[in-house]
């Protein structure tokens, strides 16, 4: 296992920078992340996503995880994403994200950035 560089993404919140083309996440899509001993997990909802879920590993500074979703039509979507983790100038941490579905075809990439003095209080951690 790769020693982890950047900092834990436990109870942080990360939204897309801008809307994902191929995919259904957007602008007003809020991440809660949480990670404990190599172990990272989300919740996401916002925009057209009603509810979403990710689970999978941190080896180092890149995430490989899967993710399932409902959007807002009853839709339920499912893929695979591998994230490179990054620190912005001003602290804060961005995920370069590469995904598929698994569920339909279609792929593609996108960027999602902590938001600024924005935490989760603890739900979930662990």
């Amino acid at each position: 296992m790769v020693p982890v560089v950047t900092p834990s993404l436990d109870r942080r919140r990360f939204a897309a920078v801008a809307d994902v083309v191929a995919g259904e996440v957007g602008t007003e899509t809020v991440f809660t992340y949480h990670e404990h001993d190599g172990v990272v997990w989300a919740d996401y909802t916002g925009g057209s996503i009603r509810r979403g879920h990710l689970v999978g590993t941190r080896d180092g500074d890149r995430l490989d995880f899967r993710y399932v979703q409902l959007n807002n039509d009853g839709r339920t979507s499912s893929g695979h994403c591998v994230s490179e983790i990054s620190v912005l100038p001003d602290g804060r941490l961005r995920l370069h994200e590469t995904w598929s579905w698994e569920s339909r075809p279609g792929s593609g990439v996108s960027v999602v950035e902590e938001l600024p003095g924005v935490t989760d209080p603890g739900y979930g951690s662990r």
